[in-house]
């Protein structure tokens, strides 16, 4: 006691001293409470007054006749409940009852002199007899009510014989139980302790203290302590303690017995507990009071004063109310916060500061404040150690900064160390602290701090600090296995290979750790670091690549094909890491193409391996020229693959590119079947491909695939190659085959102008001209006449036959005019006959029913002869005639109108081997005619 310190944390309310209005409240104060804004004095004159803040008189009832022994203010009901003697009816009945007053219903009274000016009165709700036959009456020593759910009370009442009357229900209806609860002598204190369900009741006598769980039927009692108390010195605390004031000590007491007690010299007339403190009304021998205010968990006293002798303590209004016996009071009221602390800092009593922080539940960053301020005062003393073990409490509200930057300047490396490992483990650290840590670990040279550091988790698996920038660190130091560690646990996979790929060059590491992640996964990182891989290791790559494009069967997924296929990565996205490698790139699509037969990017497929395939020395020049930008080099024509070629090839060389060259053409055929009217790949493509590398036999597929003919024997005829353009010519010049027989003439026509004897390939190539009869000799004369080399002799033999055959023709001509001619003249003669004979019928039978022919009968020029009836309408045409006669007109017809059709009559023309004959043929049909100037005669 003798140690404690002591402080002014509280100081008087209202100016000091109070004085109860003597006016209005004439009686001995014999009981007080408070609560809901108001205390309320209970009288020996009987009356209750209410006083509002400051102890203002407000009003005033009379509750008893006689004196008012209790009173309690309820809290969840402006109800207060008194306990009083009123004048005695008769022997039979106590004339000490309990009443029950409705203070928010105040009935109207005339004024009276004796109680004063207060004109309301409120409303007595209940009046209850305490003692009856089964209870007998007995002195009330103590009395206590407990809210329990409204309108629920329980009222225990203590007697100076050992017994409790009590009283449960809804007092205000009658609805109530009572029952008894037995101590040993007289009750001086009771105290409810309501912890959930559980309801409990403390009693204290003067040789003992008892406990009585009422939450159980029939209720049960104990001792748990034989020593009690005098007085009614007996309060509870906010952790649901029993306080008692003995002369030697302050004794707490929970469920089980006897706790802490706190020696505290002198006699305790009142105890009490205000918010975490205790409060003490102590005589000392002198008879002499002394208000004293405990604070127990920080040792000292927050409060002493010199006060009269004291009849009444209670609180109300934040505020403790000390009534004397003199009807003076005091109002003491607790310091702010702030207030306190200034006192203490100004003593340098930083750590009782932060107790009473701590102690009084104040938001967290006041007490971070006060622990700042706690380790600067011990920075300056240079204790770094206990400083920082307060800057590290006030994590979260203090910003990081202002600490790193005290101890960088002190050069304080170990606690700097702390109090970043700190900030990370509550999760507050940033990218810069995590850096600035993991230095730290590395300048000390402290792998097993390092160690501990990256494997640990807050929680959850989630890392307690920024990924990124603890590989950056670790790899910088040259960590790089925690580098690593970091990488692979936080599934940072491209850091994790650039590690091992960049720093520590560990290939085959690198390839089996892609090969174990998900193939989504593993794709990313190939992208990333294929170029590495494929210069170190490109088999393996290759392998992984392909298993990445072509990883599981569609049965095995359980989805169709074409999902299947699409679900999977292309190759095309992973050529790009193959710049430098075009070898590796051939390999990897070739594997490809021999497991995927129907990929959705197999046009691209085919358009790069048809590239790889026709280049001279293996080169990829697409892409140089697409990537030289983005990483500064372009494949050389003198380098390929990482080998570097001398000016003359080898023949190994040039076996490759014989091969290559054959895998090419093999593509171009299988990539272009029959039944496809386009090829798998780019067809224009391919031939600049075939024109750019001299491929000859790529070319002549492509064009003849493409019915491009002329360009076929154009190859041919560049290439000198006669044998071949005339077994070509025999090939696609067939008419009947789908060929074109306009190929021999171009054929012609090169060797008419080569210029060198090539009489053989002449009469050859006329063999066929003179069989499908392409050129008429003139054209063929002409065309041969340009090459000097050639006599008369190639194609006397030809001309020969071609003379004999015109004069047969010739012949056959003039055959068919006779005819013609004689045929015509008959026709005229007998239209002349016609138009000026007579025409004699001599037919008997109808030509229609063949019946005897009888009138009316219809003849007709042709000589048939029909019964009138046998025509029906159509008596104007013959009906045997007809049909020939309508097939005439309708071919004029038609001749008429394709006359109109000139672009018919020019393709006519330009397709035929002779023009002449064509519009010698559309004169002979009547289809192109002079004009007619007027209308035709009849």
């Amino acid at each position: 006691m003798y140690q404690w310190r002591k402080f002014e944390f509280f100081e008087g309310k209202y100016g000091g001293r109070i004085r109860i209005p003597d006016d209005e409240i004439r009686g001995k104060i014999e009981c007080c409470s408070s609560g809901r804004g108001k205390v309320v004095l209970g009288c020996d004159d009987g009356t209750v007054s209410l006083l509002d803040r400051g102890l203002k008189f407000n009003s005033q009832f009379r509750a008893h006749s006689s004196s008012v022994l209790f009173l309690q203010q309820l809290k969840q009901r402006n109800y207060l409940v008194t306990v009083g003697e009123d004048e005695q009816l008769s022997s039979q009945f106590s004339a000490v009852c309990m009443k029950i007053f409705d203070l928010d219903k105040m009935q109207k009274q005339h004024e009276d002199a004796e109680e004063g000016p207060s004109t309301s009165t409120p409303d007595c709700v209940q009046i209850l007899r305490i003692f009856t036959n089964q209870f007998s009456e007995a002195k009330i020593t103590s009395f206590l009510v407990l809210e329990e759910v409204p309108p629920i009370l329980l009222v225990a009442i203590g007697l100076d014989n050992g017994c409790i009357y009590c009283i449960q229900g809804d007092i205000a209806r009658e609805r109530i139980k009572r029952f008894k609860l037995q101590a040993d002598t007289s009750i001086t204190g009771l105290e409810f302790r309501v912890d959930g369900q559980v309801l409990q009741l403390f009693a204290v006598t003067p040789s003992s203290v008892h406990l009585f769980n009422l939450h159980i039927q029939p209720p049960s009692g104990q001792i748990i302590d034989n020593i009690g108390s005098d007085v009614r010195s007996v309060a509870m605390s906010d952790r649901l303690e029993l306080i008692i004031g003995r002369p030697e000590a302050v004794y707490f007491y929970e469920v089980d017995g006897r706790g802490p007690c706190w020696a505290f010299e002198g006699e305790k007339k009142f105890l009490g507990w205000f918010r975490g403190y205790l409060l003490c009304v102590i005589a000392d021998q002198t008879g002499k009071y002394s208000f004293n205010v405990y604070d127990l968990k920080n040792k000292l006293v927050a409060h002493s004063v010199v006060v009269k002798e004291v009849s009444h303590m209670l609180c109300e209004w934040g505020n403790i109310i000390l009534i004397m016996e003199d009807k003076s009071a005091i109002c003491i009221g607790e310091k702010d916060m702030e207030s306190k602390l200034d006192m203490l800092f100004k003593k340098s009593l930083y750590t009782v500061a932060i107790n009473i922080v701590q102690t009084q539940q104040a938001d967290a960053a006041a007490t971070a404040e006060v622990l700042r301020k706690y380790g600067d005062h011990l920075y300056s003393k240079q204790e770094y150690d206990q400083a920082m073990h307060q800057y590290i409490d006030t994590i979260g509200h203090l910003e990081p900064s202002y600490v790193i930057q005290k101890f960088l300047d002190a050069q304080r490396i170990y606690n700097l160390t702390n109090y970043l490992e700190k900030l990370h483990e509550k999760g507050l650290a940033s990218k810069d602290h995590t850096t600035l840590l993991l230095n730290c670990y590395t300048k000390l040279k402290d792998v097993e701090k390092l160690n501990l550091f990256i494997k640990s988790d807050g929680g959850g698996g989630e890392n307690k600090f920024d990924v990124e920038t603890a590989i950056r660190v670790c790899r910088a130091a040259g960590y790089h296995e925690h580098a690593m560690y970091v990488a692979k646990r936080a599934g940072k996979h491209e850091l994790y290979l650039k590690i091992l790929l960049e720093d520590l060059g560990r290939y085959g590491e690198a390839l089996q750790y892609i090969n174990s992640l998900e193939p989504s996964q593993a794709g990313v990182t190939v992208k990333e670091y294929g170029k590495i891989l494929i210069e170190h290791k490109p088999a393996e790559t290759i392998d992984i690549l392909t298993r990445l494009c072509t990883e599981e069967e569609p049965a095995k997924r359980g989805t169709s094909s074409s999902t299947y296929l699409s679900m999977l990565p292309s190759p095309v996205d992973f050529i790009n890491i193959f710049i430098h490698h075009a070898q590796s790139l051939m390999e990897f699509l070739e594997k490809y193409t021999g497991k995927m037969k129907d990929s959705p990017a197999q046009g691209e497929i085919h358009n790069t391996l048809l590239e790889l395939y026709l280049s001279l020395d293996l080169d990829f020049p697409s892409m140089s020229l697409t990537n030289a930008g983005e990483n500064g080099a372009v494949i050389s024509k003198g380098r390929s693959n990482g080998r570097t070629f001398n000016d003359q090839p080898d023949v190994s060389e040039e076996k490759d590119r014989r091969e290559r060259l054959q895998k090419g053409l093999n593509l171009l055929k299988s990539a272009w079947p029959p039944e496809l009217d386009q090829p798998l790949y780019d067809v224009d493509l391919a031939i600049i491909l075939c024109e750019m590398n001299a491929f000859k036999d790529g070319l002549l597929f492509l064009y003849e695939k493409m019915k491009l003919y002329k360009e076929v024997i154009a190859c041919y005829m560049q290439a000198q190659d006669h044998e071949g353009l005339i077994s070509c010519c025999k090939r696609l010049g067939d008419l009947g085959k789908g060929g074109d027989p306009s190929l021999w003439a171009d054929v012609l026509k090169y060797f008419g102008e080569l210029g060198e004897d090539c009489s053989k390939e002449v009469k050859e190539v006329l063999t066929y001209i003179e069989r499908d009869d392409i050129l008429p000799p003139i054209v063929v004369l002409q065309t041969l006449s340009m090459n000097p080399c050639l006599t008369l002799s190639v194609i006397k033999d030809y001309i020969a036959r071609k003379l004999d055959h015109e004069s047969k023709l010739i012949e056959e001509d003039r055959r068919a005019i006779e005819k013609y001619q004689e045929e015509t003249s008959a026709m005229r003669t007998e239209i002349q006959d016609l138009r000026t004979n007579a025409r004699i019928f001599q037919l008997s039978k109808c030509t229609a029913c063949t019946f005897t022919l009888d009138l009316p009968a219809v003849h007709f020029m042709c000589m048939h002869s029909f019964h009138q009836r046998c025509l029906g309408d159509n008596e104007k045409e013959c009906p045997e005639c007809a049909p020939e006669y309508r097939s005439v007109l309708e071919a004029k017809r038609s001749l008429e109108q394709n006359s109109k059709n000139q672009d018919q009559f020019f393709q006519h023309v330009r397709s035929s081997k002779d023009g002449f004959s064509v519009i010698a043929e559309y004169f002979g049909k009547g289809i192109i005619s002079k004009t007619s100037t007027g209308q035709a005669g009849a």
